[in-house]
């Protein structure tokens, strides 16, 4: 069996492109084209900034504990199957070191068992895979979800238009530092899992 693989799908977060175009203080409903050419027309820029995505999944204190229990779940799991594959070659050398001593239908009744205990093997092989791939897809909502909201609230409060995403190999060829906000959107996200985390223990000890 390949080794079962976590596959945090980084792509979800790079698809976190919050945009918040040019709201009034309603803050509901769009604003027009015409009313959007009068803002652009007279002269005001709207602010824009950007995320590190590699950066921040480095130093977001929720997707590295996330990542760890995946990682260690994909231990556990990957030692169980081979722990069953290594049990099941053992019937099976046994069964060969053995088979002269049978009968012919004592034989085949052995080969049926072993090609049964095979299948089993390899459906048990994919429950885990899928099992893996359930949890992981699970994080990649949790990580998109908690991003997401934050910046939507961030942009709102630093009144920022248009926040993206940028990673190495991006199709962003320039972008100035001054722009790039990872480091507060870090903190930030890290605060509200601190304090998350602080309430949590809290009630745990509560009860």
């Amino acid at each position: 069996m390949k080794a079962l693989s976590i596959i945090l799908n980084v792509v979800l977060l790079i698809a976190v492109i919050y945009l918040y175009v040019l709201h009034f203080s309603q803050g509901d409903a769009a604003v027009s084209t015409n009313e959007a050419g009068e803002v652009i027309a007279s002269g005001k820029i709207p602010r824009i900034a950007y995320v590190n995505s590699d950066t921040l999944l480095a130093n977001y204190k929720f997707f590295q504990t996330k990542r760890g229990e995946l990682e260690k779940k994909a231990e556990d799991l990957q030692k169980e199957y081979e722990n069953r594959a290594r049990g099941l070659q053992n019937e099976i050398s046994n069964f060969q070191e053995n088979a002269g001593t049978m009968t012919m239908n004592q034989a085949r009744a052995v080969e049926e068992d072993l090609r049964k205990k095979q299948q089993n093997l390899m459906q048990y092989q994919q429950n885990l895979s899928n099992q893996l791939m359930e949890e992981e897809s699970k994080v990649n909502n949790e990580l998109y979800e908690k991003v997401s909201d934050y910046l939507e609230d961030y942009g709102k409060n630093q009144d920022f238009k248009l926040v993206l995403t940028y990673t190495k190999n991006s199709g962003v060829l320039y972008a100035d530092d001054s722009l790039d906000i990872t480091t507060q959107i870090i903190k930030g996200l890290n605060d509200a899992y601190d304090g998350n985390a602080t309430t949590n223990a809290a009630d745990s000890t509560a009860n």
